[in-house]
């Protein structure tokens, strides 16, 4: 619908966002540098193989492997949404890969094993992890493509009955957990990408506040992209 201007000019709220979200996009992306790390990369392509290779290279028990393979066929099932006011070119889920890891030794609570250039990169962005220059009173983890490499202030927030760790933890020290809230909000059936996400979801945060808990401090999740062509 357009509306007419105090100057008698006649606008258009559809188009004037449009634009506005267009001249957004064009803006250059301040935070578009490139870690140069070696990682490890799933070939592109997506079947219960993948599925499973994701599930295996993340240590998960056998009842997360099987939500993810009940996910993965539900999502078989389904059609892609056609959004009637999103327009892009059609996608390919055979031509991503699902899964992109930094090759690193396992993480370490003191960040010790973490490679310099990983946190260079957070450095880069704003996000502090190193041990002397946390930021005060924010807890973060950090996910750099498809793992969590660092989670700060867990110590502290168990202290206060938080829980907060990356999901990949939660999954084998908080099982009952994990299994009572996973897709109960948003549940693997609900559509088409709710379902792929179940599938194939590589990390991302764990937070659990029992009823009557306050948290101490803020809590943040930083993601950061690096591996390009993935389904992330």
């Amino acid at each position: 619908m357009s509306a007419a201007t105090e100057e008698g000019v006649v606008s258009d709220p559809v188009a004037d966002e449009k634009r506005d979200i267009q001249q957004m996009l064009n803006r250059p992306y301040k935070y578009g540098f490139q870690t140069f790390i070696e990682s490890d990369t799933f070939p592109k392509g997506l079947d219960e193989d993948v599925v499973r290779a994701i599930s295996a290279k993340k240590g998960e028990p056998d009842w997360m492997l099987e939500f993810r393979l009940r996910a993965f066929r539900k999502w078989l099932t389904l059609e892609e949404p056609r959004w009637s006011d999103n327009q892009h070119p059609v996608i390919d889920f055979q031509d991503l890969s699902y899964y992109s890891q930094p090759k690193m030794k396992e993480k370490k609570a003191s960040l010790d094993e973490v490679d310099p250039e990983l946190l260079k990169t957070f450095d880069k962005l704003g996000i502090p992890l190193n041990e002397q220059k946390r930021l005060a009173n924010v807890a973060v983890d950090a996910v750099f493509d498809s793992v969590s490499i660092a989670t700060t202030f867990r110590e502290e927030l168990s202290k206060a009955g938080v829980i907060f760790c990356s999901m990949s933890e939660a999954v084998k020290e908080y099982p009952e957990l994990v299994k009572k809230y996973l897709g109960s909000v948003v549940p693997v059936a609900d559509n088409y990408y709710a379902a792929l996400n179940s599938a194939v979801f590589s990390d991302g945060s764990f937070v659990f506040v029992p009823k009557g808990v306050h948290s101490p401090m803020e809590l943040s999740t930083y993601f950061r992209i690096n591996a390009s062509e993935t389904g992330q």
